[in-house]
């Protein structure tokens, strides 16, 4: 397998992935997913839009400085201000890259842009010339390129990688293209564009009709280089292109493609659940590597083979995600040298404030269930290093609820400092927290979702609750778990009304954030 082509996996999560509505991360978050990333061994992280607001260039600032090992990126528009301020947050750190784009399409050109063929031209190789000033990788995406004049876009392709771009991203934008379609395009693109063996071809897939795996597949088998993707396949709309079903993809089918990524992919089962925890999008149970059906099988037949042999009816194993039987790892006798020992183990490395925090969690959680599972301790450390500077926090929570009674919650919060406490009512004891908290706080937010599951198995799990909040046109998630139900659901109300707080003020100090490729 010496003849193998090493893709490249450019994982946009944290940019476009964070297009999806609700799905938005504060710095805290970004930085944790960014870390997970470096373990799953990713090549590119693009880490935000930098121009796009006060904390996006935040966070491709501290993760630029803070995770080692993939090269970090920043989207720029095709503009000079857009660019410098992707330098101001990558410099200093060991390995970056400027991603700059400008549309291709007619359709885009006359509609958004108000720009001719020729001006777009020479404006991408102006910005590409700028953005190489500053560093030597240098990405471009001509926006909407499936749905360009082939002959313009191999013009503008030629003229980038002239002026100095590395890799030349293909995006379809608007998830139009069908496989043999975008194949057919990226071949077109190493036929017909002279220097084009000077750049990675880059392809970066939206799925609206359902086909950015395959189409990013079908540009591999063409030439294609490296795939942007996402986490769970998150993203504007449809989502983008699923990562961990084209590294699988790749894994699982090396002789066909002649390809393979650089991707531990025992990482990505837990990059999947830290991913749908922050942004609480549910993971579907029937999507293809990580949901939770990805691996069982209920048939007799299949069953009986799987006995005989695994091979009979599984493609790919288990453990090869990363998915193994809970172990459990620590007790309530467990010192603080341990659990941080076995924290490290897991992957994470905490501040001594970090690791008190989370030991104090640990210990409450080891005096309320028995045993305590891997899952068990990424949920806290998770919930840990997540927080956000919040304006309110719960104090203590209690709920009367039965056959013929009301349900009643009396609830008691620190809110900008101040004490309060109040009781109210609800059509159940969930209903009866949230409505009692939304009086307190003087929120007017809807509730889009609410989910509940069960982090390990056993009547005394941690349950973690999800929720979706809306208010004035900004959805947020929220999350909260403990092995009450009900006093997880309040921690993930209160955690998305913090959320809501947040955005607000960095709304009223900052830029709004763009749709982009």
């Amino acid at each position: 397998m010496d003849s193998l082509r090493m893709i490249r996996i450019f994982d946009t999560t944290l940019r476009d992935g964070e297009q999806s509505p609700g799905a938005s991360m504060n710095v805290e978050e970004k930085v944790m997913v960014a870390k997970q990333l470096a373990r799953l061994g990713v090549d590119v992280i693009e880490a935000g839009f930098a121009y796009s607001s006060p904390g996006d260039f935040e966070a491709v600032r501290r993760i630029a400085n803070e995770v080692e090992g993939p090269t970090i990126c920043s989207l720029a528009r095709a503009r000079p201000e857009d660019i410098d301020r992707a330098w101001e947050a990558l410099k200093g750190a060991p390995k970056v890259r400027i991603h700059t784009f400008l549309s291709t399409s007619d359709i885009h050109l006359k509609h958004q842009f108000r720009m001719t063929r020729a001006e777009a031209k020479r404006r991408a190789v102006e910005m590409v010339h700028h953005a190489r000033s500053y560093v030597e990788d240098v990405e471009f995406s001509p926006m909407d390129a499936s749905r360009s004049d082939p002959e313009y876009l191999y013009e503008v392709i030629e003229a980038v990688i002239a002026a100095g771009a590395g890799t030349v991203n293909i995006p379809d934008t608007v998830g139009y293209a069908v496989p043999w379609e975008f194949g057919g395009l990226i071949r077109g693109i190493r036929e017909r564009v002279p220097n084009s063996a000077q750049a990675v071809i880059s392809v970066h897939c939206h799925n609206d009709l359902g086909l950015a795996v395959a189409n990013s597949l079908a540009a591999i088998l063409e030439g294609a280089g490296q795939v942007e993707c996402t986490i769970n396949g998150i993203g504007e709309r449809a989502g983008n292109t699923s990562l961990e079903e084209i590294v699988m993809g790749l894994r699982t089918r090396r002789a066909f493609y002649g390809a393979d990524t650089r991707v531990n992919t025992e990482e990505i089962l837990k990059a999947s659940r830290l991913v749908s925890k922050i942004t609480g999008m549910i993971v579907q149970p029937n999507k293809a590597i990580v949901g939770a059906n990805a691996f069982a099988h209920a048939s007799g037949i299949h069953q009986d083979g799987l006995l005989k042999d695994k091979t009979t009816y599984e493609i790919m194993r288990p453990e090869s995600i990363g998915l193994v039987d809970s172990k459990m790892v620590m007790g309530k006798l467990s010192g603080r040298h341990a659990f941080r020992q076995r924290l490290e183990e897991l992957g994470y490395r905490l501040s001594d404030e970090e690791l008190n925090q989370a030991f104090e969690r640990f210990k409450r959680l080891a005096d309320q269930k028995k045993d305590i599972y891997e899952e068990d301790l990424e949920s806290i450390v998770s919930d840990e290093l997540a927080k956000i500077a919040e304006r309110v926090t719960l104090r203590s929570l209690h709920v009367e609820s039965g056959t013929n009674q009301q349900p009643t919650a009396t609830i008691e919060l620190s809110l900008d400092g101040q004490v309060v406490k109040q009781t109210g009512h609800g059509d159940g004891p969930v209903d009866a927290v949230f409505r009692t908290m939304a009086a307190m706080t003087g929120t007017k937010a809807k509730l889009l979702m609410y989910a509940v599951k069960a982090i390990t198995g056993g009547t005394d799990a941690l349950g973690e609750v999800s929720v979706r909040l809306e208010e004035g046109g900004r959805v947020v998630s929220g999350h909260g778990s403990d092995t009450d139900i009900i006093v997880a659901s309040g921690r993930a109300y209160l955690n998305a009304l913090n959320k809501l707080a947040y955005w607000a003020s960095k709304d009223a100090a900052g830029l709004q954030k763009v749709s982009l490729i």
